[in-house]
Order: C-alpha cells, then sequence, then structure tokens
C-alpha cells in the first residue's frame, strides 16, 4: 500500500493530520491541473479547495483501482467543469489572468510555446498537462478523463502536431 492510499484510509476515518498531509502531498498538483484548464489562478485555488473538500467528504469511496493522485485529479477535473457550468449560467467568465513576467528574464521560444498552449483546444491541452506535467501513463489520463485509452492517444497526436506546425 502506497503512502497516499495509506493516507487516504486514515482520512476516511476522518483523521485530520492524514489529511493535512494528503493535502500537502497533492495541492500543488491539484491546482497546475486546474489552472491548465480552467487559465485562472483565482478559478484554479476554488478548484482546489472544492477537491480536497470531497476527498475528505468521499475518502471512504476509493475503490483502489488507481492511484490515489489520478483518483483525485478527477475529482479534480469533475470540480472544474461543474465550476466552468455554474459561471456560464450565473455570471460571465472572468478574464484569463496571467502570471506577471518580465519578458527579458523569458525566451522568445518559452513564451511561443505559452501561447502555443493557450490555443490548443481544452481537450488537447488537458491532455498533454497529465502526461507531460503530471508524468501520467495513457491509462491513468485515460482514468482521469473517463476516456479511452485511444482517445488520450489521438488527442496527444492532434495536440504535437498542432504545437509542431505552431513553433515551426
Amino acid at each position: 500500500m502506497s503512502i497516499d492510499e495509506r493516507l487516504l484510509a486514515r482520512v476516511a476515518l476522518r483523521d485530520q493530520s492524514a489529511f493535512h498531509r494528503l493535502y500537502e502531498r497533492l495541492a500543488d498538483r491539484v491546482y497546475r491541473f486546474a489552472l491548465s484548464l480552467l487559465r485562472s489562478p483565482h478559478l484554479a485555488e476554488e478548484v482546489l479547495q472544492e477537491t480536497m473538500m470531497a476527498v475528505w467528504r468521499e475518502a471512504g469511496r476509493f475503490e483502489g483501482r488507481s492511484k490515489v493522485s489520478t483518483w483525485i485529479l478527477g475529482i479534480a477535473r469533475n470540480q472544474a467543469f461543474r465550476l466552468l457550468r455554474r459561471e456560464e449560467k450565473g455570471r460571465r467568465l472572468p478574464e484569463i489572468e496571467h502570471e506577471a513576467s518580465d519578458p527579458a528574464e523569458q525566451s522568445e521560444m518559452s513564451v511561443r510555446v505559452e501561447r502555443s498552449l493557450d490555443a490548443l483546444p481544452p481537450q488537447q491541452r488537458e491532455v498533454l498537462h497529465l502526461v507531460f506535467y503530471e508524468n501520467l501513463t495513457v491509462n491513468e489520463t485515460a482514468s482521469v478523463l473517463g476516456i479511452p485509452p485511444g482517445t488520450v492517444k489521438s488527442r496527444m497526436y492532434h495536440a504535437r502536431r498542432a504545437l509542431a506546425k505552431e513553433l515551426t
């Protein structure tokens, strides 16, 4: 049993210390994933908080068919889309926020890569984030997204082609 599985089992028993440790271990990954989907630090923080509250409530439902981090990223994805639906129904989405950066410190290529990633369709950007930034396998990515592994591969293929075209 992994550390995360042991912590989640203790969270299911309402162990606050275990919850804090699990939060510390995974919060950054959840936040970065939410940010890749929503493109807004404020909304990504909201998704992080909602996700971790759901983990606290639902820890006993973890079935062990995937890694704990994969399960939690799936919850984060659902929370992000729930937030988007709520935003679309009630009020306008906030403007996309980008972290301020000094252009002199960023290379031209990194700026081009960031712009190219922003131009990708959300489904392709989501797959790229999970595979390259979260280091999930194709099967783990498919589990998080609730899609077949072949669809993950297809989205990766099209995303890579679009990035290569944009960057050449």
